[in-house]
């Protein structure tokens, strides 16, 4: 396999192609550049850890991831107003926003495209989010998560009680509970459709206009890279907010004035969901 430098055509896979095999495992383009992106990744948040600690000195990098942990850090606390629940499920959704990031952004690089192998002519690097597989991973660990957070809180018997009732002596509540659950398979096909649709739609207007404008691409692109950029940190801002909200659902009570001061603690997390879809 040897990597050279292509663009007779534009190459445009809906999927991730196989690269190599190592012991039968196949190995993606996808593969490629998320191993690259999560090194990467570790290694400006060891750097922001010791930069905070003291024992190395801040720059804007650090500066910034911090700023954007503050920020992030403040919004899960606005839906989920319970600091002690808010420790609980930031780390996740956190670690999530600035994961989706990274790879959003690393997707954007010149060289992801470009690269072919030989013989097959397939680009060797693809941007880990722009695979359907990775993004649908990364729904399936939110909602199973938010299951996970509403047994913690609820009790399994609680959280069950969401879906689960009596239909002789409450039917309508029956058929919100099946619906409840439907809800359940469309927000994961929701988290993960929405996040690799505009991953992909971007990338192959990055390549369209790479090959519509040839040799004067370095300076065509140049808007359309800012606003990408702009579109991955808005995509994963989404990804974080809803993730976070729906883990606020799976935490509300619908008993009565013994849980009244729970109920309390979200602030209809139905219209989040709603302001950030918009």
């Amino acid at each position: 396999m040897i990597p050279v430098f292509a663009a007779t055509s534009p190459h445009i896979s809906v999927k991730a192609e196989e690269v190599m095999n190592v012991a039968g495992v196949s190995i993606t383009n996808s593969h490629m550049l998320g191993i690259m992106g999560l090194i990467v990744l570790v290694w400006l948040m060891l750097c922001t850890v010791a930069a905070v600690k003291g024992t190395k000195k801040h720059n804007f990098v650090t500066r910034l991831l911090v700023w954007a942990f503050e920020g992030l850090y403040n919004t899960v606390l606005q839906v989920i107003p319970d600091q002690k629940w808010a420790k609980r499920v930031a780390p996740l959704t956190i670690t999530i926003f600035f994961f989706v990031i990274a790879q959003y952004y690393l997707g954007l690089l010149p060289f992801v495209g470009p690269v072919y192998t030989l013989p097959e002519r397939i680009p060797l690097f693809r941007g880990g989010v722009a695979d359907l597989n990775m993004t649908f991973s990364l729904a399936i660990i939110t909602i199973v998560a938010a299951q996970v957070y509403a047994i913690k809180y609820l009790g399994l018997r609680g959280n069950l009680g969401r879906y689960l009732y009596n239909p002789l002596k409450d039917p309508i509540m029956t058929f919100v509970g099946i619906l409840e659950m439907i809800a359940e398979m469309s927000r994961l096909l929701g988290l993960s459709f929405r996040l690799f649709g505009n991953v992909l739609a971007g990338e192959v207007l990055l390549i369209m206009i790479a090959y519509l404008t040839q040799f004067v691409s370095p300076l065509a692109l140049q808007p359309f890279y800012l606003f990408e950029l702009f579109i991955g940190g808005i995509q994963a801002y989404i990804f974080f907010m809803l993730s976070t909200v729906f883990i606020s659902l799976g935490m509300e009570h619908h008993g009565g004035d013994d849980e009244k001061t729970h109920d309390d603690l979200h602030p209809k997390p139905a219209e989040l969901i709603v302001a950030s879809e918009g």
